[in-house]
């Protein structure tokens, strides 16, 4: 039985008769040599007899479980049908980035998590269908690409992430002058500078920031706030002005032992992956070497994959909590437990030991247990005593996420008002305590989802559109 035969006879329970399938992966021997990326697409007919497992809800549970409330029934009811163009446009009404979103979003935690078929079934592939839909639109030119009657108002966005990116995006189809400010050699932030290849290849970024430029929206690189250009600066130049330049910077690694070398932070390991060795820096060499990485979220997965591509002799994730808890999906678990990398839950380091020359050796762990929920309704992890161990090591990478970006203590960037942490603190409008200064994304909640990034970015847009626009009605 085809597809489609599939879909007419029994559209409401083709999910008994198709079971679900998972996109074709390269196998781990091959996907270890290279950073290339693993999945590939699903031909045509697996598509649509995935799409057609839909029952079609009345009150769909998956689009709750997007940060974007993307239309997932209705674009993949025309999936089923062939229609795949028609189901893009629908991704592309909620999604400024869908072919980013269905290659980095969590669905098994998000959507496909919230799926209804899940209570008797597998759920739909809601991500590798999307991946599909917008990668037929993309190699067939018809992604929509529409530019719109300037409205003679003039926006900066500074920082070039999922949020900037969005924000520039939304503003340009409003009609605004749109130019993003980003300090880095290329446009995307950490879709480019934070994430390996083998999640998200800088060429999708590239094309998608090729695609806003099309639009109108213009980058000016290398340029830095505060270094080649000044707030005030911008201010007196555009209409409005949006921080976005997100969570960068890594969260502390202060255990002793955090100075020696071969000590490293994961995201700068990552960051070299990608584009080599940092000027004037020497390169994090992993070829033979024992590694040891601490921190179980998505960057800790990403450098432990990563250590293994690098040629790494052993790779080793240190864990304080056990894998329910664990923050990363279990797709990219499963994908690195495949790729050879081991995991040692219920541990935390608590030093990094090193020999008479300064290089690491080994590092000090603890073995934890889960005690009661914390503020954030996580297990807290208690150090058992006396329960130490080692494990051998020749590089450490820490991974303990990424905070935010902090303002400079002095001169024009101590106006904005930040919370304790950092954040900037906006009004309904996305608008600091500074009048005609927005800031979104990272800048206000940390390091995140890159759908809720996007979902953001849009909102901060629509804010700062419905503030200008009063300002232009009022003169």
């Amino acid at each position: 039985m085809n597809a489609a035969t599939a879909v007419r006879t029994n559209p409401k329970y083709a999910w008994r008769e198709v079971k679900r399938a998972d996109p074709p992966k390269r196998p781990p021997t091959e996907r270890i040599a290279d950073f290339r990326e693993i999945y590939s697409l699903f031909d045509e007919e697996t598509v649509r007899k995935q799409a057609g497992r839909c029952v079609q809800c009345e009150q769909p549970r998956c689009t709750i479980g997007c940060a974007l409330g993307n239309h997932i029934p209705q674009w993949l009811a025309l999936v089923a049908e062939g229609k795949f163009q028609e189901a893009a446009e629908i991704i592309f009404s909620t999604s400024n980035m869908p072919e980013i979103c269905a290659r980095l979003c969590p669905q098994e935690r998000l959507c496909e998590s919230m799926c209804t078929l899940g209570e008797k079934s597998d759920p739909i592939p809601i991500g590798a269908l999307e991946k599909f839909v917008i990668e037929y639109a993309f190699n067939r030119g018809c992604v929509p690409v529409r530019r719109v009657a300037p409205n003679g108002v003039s926006v900066a966005v500074v920082g070039s992430g999922p949020a900037g990116l969005t924000c520039a995006d939304e503003l340009a189809l409003r009609g605004y002058a749109v130019t993003v400010f980003e300090s880095k050699n290329y446009a995307g932030g950490l879709l480019v500078y934070g994430l390996p290849s083998f999640k998200l290849e800088k060429s999708i970024v590239d094309r998608r920031v090729a695609l806003i430029e099309k639009r109108g929206v213009t980058f000016r690189l290398n340029t830095a706030i505060g270094r080649d250009v000044t707030l005030d600066s911008l201010l007196g130049q555009f209409d409005a002005v949006f921080l976005s330049m997100g969570a960068h910077k890594p969260k502390p690694f202060t255990v002793p032992g955090a100075i020696l070398k071969g000590v490293h932070q994961g995201v700068d390991y990552l960051v070299e992956t990608k584009l080599g060795p940092a000027p004037g820096a020497p390169p994090i060499v992993l070829t033979g070497k024992r590694v040891v990485v601490l921190g179980g979220g998505e960057l800790g997965v990403d450098c432990l994959r990563a250590a293994i591509r690098s040629g790494a002799k052993k790779a080793a994730c240190i864990y304080r909590r056990d894998l329910d808890n664990m923050p990363v999906s279990h797709r990219e678990y499963r994908n690195a437990v495949e790729e050879g990398a081991e995991f040692i839950f219920l541990a935390s380091a608590v030093a990094v030991e090193g020999d008479s020359n300064g290089n690491v050796r080994q590092a000090r762990c603890v073995r934890t247990r889960l005690g009661n929920l914390d503020a954030q309704g996580r297990h807290e992890a208690i150090p058992i005593p006396g329960a130490e161990f080692v494990v051998p090591a020749d590089v450490v990478l820490a991974a303990y996420g990424l905070a935010v970006t902090p303002f400079p203590q002095k001169g024009e960037w101590s106006r904005i008002a930040v919370n304790d942490s950092g954040a900037v603190i906006v009004d309904e409008n996305h608008m600091t305590n500074l009048p005609r200064v927005f800031a979104g994304g990272g800048q206000i909640f940390g390091a995140n989802l890159v759908g809720i990034g996007i979902r953001d970015g849009r909102s901060a847009a629509q804010g700062i559109h419905r503030y200008l626009t009063v300002l232009k009605a009022a003169a």
